[in-house]
C-alpha cells in the first residue's frame, strides 16, 4: 500500500473521526516515518484547533502506594512485599497543594493506590477541606474502584474530575492483567457511574502490555469513540521488578504515539496527558507526545521524600521539569518547543 493512501486514510480520520475497522488496521499495519510524521501533524493541528498552543499543567499528589489490589503489571500490588509503604497525613497533602497553590497550580491531582484507609468518611472530608480552602481550583481524584455511593460523596464533598484506566476492554485480556478477584464489568460500571454523576471522566490504556493484540487496541478505540470521555490516559507499558511481569517487553514509543495521535484525530476536544511514562522510554518522549496531540502535563508536588516510592514500574523518569519545584525551567522548555505552559482548572472545552 502506497504512502498516498496512508495520507488519504489520515485525512479522512481527520474530517470524519472514525474510520472502518479495516482502514485503521491498514492505518496501524502500514507505517512508515513519513505517514507517522504526518499523522502527529495532523493531531497537533487538531489539538490546536480546540486548545490553541496551551499545554495544562496538574499538580500530582501521589497520597498512598499502599493497595488492595494484585494487578500482575503494577509495582505498587499488594503482593510486593518490597515496596516501601507509606500514605500522607492530611497536614501533608495541605502542606503540597498550599506550596502548588502557590507556584500557580490550579488542578490538584490526588493520586493513589486502593488503600482502605480512605474510606468515605475520611476521603469526603479530606476533599471537602480542599474545596473550601482552594474554590478556585479544580479537585481530580485517581483512586481506583469505589461504589456509585462513594463516588456521588465525593462529588457532593466538591471533586469535579475522575481517572480510572480502564487498561483494556477485552475481558479476555483483563483477565490476564489482573487476578480473578478483578472484573472488566466492574471497572466499566464505576467509569460509567462516574460519568452519570457528572465527573469530568477520564479512562485510558497501556500501549503493549502483555497479550495485547490489535484487535484488543481496537476493541479500547471502539470503547473510546461510544464513552466518549473527557480525559484520557494513554502510556507505554513498562515492566516493574517483583511483579509477574517484571521480565516482559515494554511498550514502544511509536505505538503509544500511534494511539495519543489516533484518540486526538477521533476525539478532538480530548484532554490527554504526555505521561512521565513516556519520558521513561525515551528523553524525547514527552516532547514527542506533545507533538502528537496531547495537551497535559503533571509536575510532580508529592513531598520529595516520597517519590521514589510511588514507583509504579521501574526507571521512573525524573527530568528536569518532572517536579512542580521545576515549574518555570519547564515554562521555558514549553515556550522553547512552541507551546505555553498554563497553570489554570484547564477545563475540557466542549
Amino acid at each position: 500500500m502506497n504512502s498516498d493512501t496512508i495520507f488519504a486514510l489520515i485525512d479522512k480520520l481527520r474530517e470524519t473521526r472514525t474510520l472502518s475497522d479495516e482502514e485503521l488496521r491498514k492505518l496501524y499495519f502500514t507505517r512508515s516515518p513519513e505517514t507517522n510524521a504526518y499523522l502527529y501533524s495532523q493531531a497537533d493541528a487538531v489539538r490546536r484547533e480546540s486548545y490553541g498552543n496551551k499545554v495544562y499543567l496538574r499538580g500530582l499528589i501521589e497520597i498512598s502506594n499502599i493497595c488492595k489490589n494484585d494487578c500482575y503489571y503494577c509495582g505498587i500490588r499488594r503482593s510486593n512485599e518490597n515496596a516501601v509503604r507509606y500514605r500522607l497525613n492530611f497536614d501533608d497533602l495541605m502542606i503540597c497543594c498550599d506550596h502548588g497553590y502557590t507556584l500557580g497550580f490550579r488542578t490538584f491531582v490526588l493520586q493513589g493506590g486502593e488503600d482502605g484507609f480512605f474510606s468515605d468518611d475520611v476521603l469526603t472530608a479530606w476533599v471537602g477541606a480542599l474545596a473550601q480552602r482552594f474554590p478556585d481550583c479544580a479537585l481530580t481524584l485517581s483512586l481506583g474502584e469505589r461504589t456509585r455511593e462513594s463516588y456521588e460523596k465525593l462529588y457532593e464533598a466538591g471533586a469535579r474530575r475522575y481517572l480510572l484506566r480502564h487498561e483494556t476492554a477485552t475481558d479476555s485480556h483483563y483477565q490476564k492483567l489482573h487476578p480473578k478477584d478483578m472484573s472488566l464489568a466492574h471497572r466499566l460500571q464505576c467509569l460509567s457511574d462516574l460519568k452519570e454523576i457528572g465527573f469530568q471522566t477520564g479512562c485510558g490504556i497501556m500501549i503493549g502490555s502483555p497479550y495485547q493484540t490489535w484487535e484488543n487496541l481496537l476493541t479500547d478505540l471502539r470503547y473510546m469513540q461510544a464513552f466518549d470521555p473527557q480525559m484520557v490516559g494513554l502510556g507505554p507499558f513498562i515492566p516493574a521488578k517483583h511483579t509477574p511481569f517484571e521480565h516482559e517487553s515494554a511498550g514502544t514509543l511509536d505505538d503509544t504515539l500511534w494511539m495519543l495521535s489516533v484518540v486526538r484525530l477521533m476525539l478532538p476536544h480530548v484532554l490527554l496527558p504526555a505521561t512521565t511514562a513516556l519520558a521513561t522510554l525515551s528523553p524525547e518522549g514527552r516532547e514527542a507526545g506533545l507533538k502528537a496531540g496531547a495537551n497535559v502535563l503533571m509536575p510532580n508536588l508529592s513531598p520529595l521524600s516520597l517519590r521514589k516510592k510511588y514507583s509504579l514500574y521501574d526507571n521512573k523518569a525524573t527530568l528536569d521539569g518532572e517536579a512542580a519545584e521545576n515549574v518555570v525551567a519547564l515554562s521555558q522548555w514549553l515556550q522553547g518547543i512552541g507551546y505555553e505552559a498554563v497553570v489554570d482548572r484547564g477545563d475540557y472545552k466542549i
